[in-house]
């Protein structure tokens, strides 16, 4: 069978939402998946998720890109600061869900924190990261690598350009001109109305929400097939996830 890629959106601790879109993709051995990160911080699964990540790579050819909710549960654990505005938007629920964990399985997920890649790119056709860049000569040219977790202007601007601009306007913004597609996650599209991946000039956004309200999604790169979970409030009715 034809190899396919799926790109997955934030998953913000929902375990039982990432089985059910894994299960409903029938994905075949071959197949590529690329999360674009925040795996941990809203419901109550964060720790099941990195586990089940950490078993996915050990079957599929896997990339694992770094989202913002990531690196502030990373900074906690490399550090034990506490960070007021991290505990108040999901990280509590991180907390809770390694505190009876043992210290060597602690270890383990740290280190798959570590491993996360800030972003990744297939050569000028498609790059992937959780938030975006901001120089305009391209990713490769970024001076601090949070950027690439934490930044909106890249979506934003995608949303507020004049649609009708072709690349070679010198009115078209520069950012989106180094590769064919684009694909982010990091701003939920619930955001905008929508409720499915959502394109704006060539950027593709996988974040449908489900920190929130909304789906886990995971769509196939090429043929833009988008495979979603229940919303992911039915599936933890007694949580509140990062609402």
């Amino acid at each position: 069978m034809k190899k396919q890629t799926f790109v997955i959106g934030d998953i913000h601790g929902a375990y039982r939402a990432l089985n059910q879109v894994l299960e409903r993709a029938n994905l075949n051995k071959q197949d590529r998946l690329i999360f674009l990160g925040d795996y941990v911080d809203g419901w109550s699964e964060s720790y099941e998720v990195v586990a089940l990540l950490m078993e996915l790579d050990r079957t599929y050819d896997c990339i694992f890109i770094r989202g913002n909710h990531d690196a502030l549960f990373e900074e906690w654990l490399q550090t034990k600061k506490e960070n007021k505005l991290w505990l108040k938007h999901g990280g509590l629920s991180t907390l809770d869900s390694y505190q009876k964990r043992s210290s060597s399985e602690i270890k383990k997920h740290e280190a798959f924190l570590n491993s996360l890649d800030n972003y990744y790119r297939k050569g000028s056709e498609q790059f992937f990261v959780h938030g975006g860049f901001s120089k305009l000569s391209g990713p490769q040219n970024e001076y601090y690598d949070h950027v690439f977790y934490w930044d909106r202007t890249l979506w934003e601007t995608a949303l507020a350009a004049d649609k009708s601009l072709k690349p070679n306007n010198p009115l078209y913004p520069e950012r989106f001109t180094h590769f064919k597609e684009i694909f982010i996650g990091h701003t939920p599209v619930l955001n905008i109305g929508a409720t499915k991946p959502f394109k704006a000039l060539n950027v593709w956004n996988i974040d449908t929400g489900a920190g929130f309200k909304g789906r886990l999604s995971m769509m196939e790169i090429n043929t833009k097939k988008v495979v979603q979970s229940d919303p992911v409030h039915k599936l933890y009715p007694d949580e509140h996830g990062r609402m």
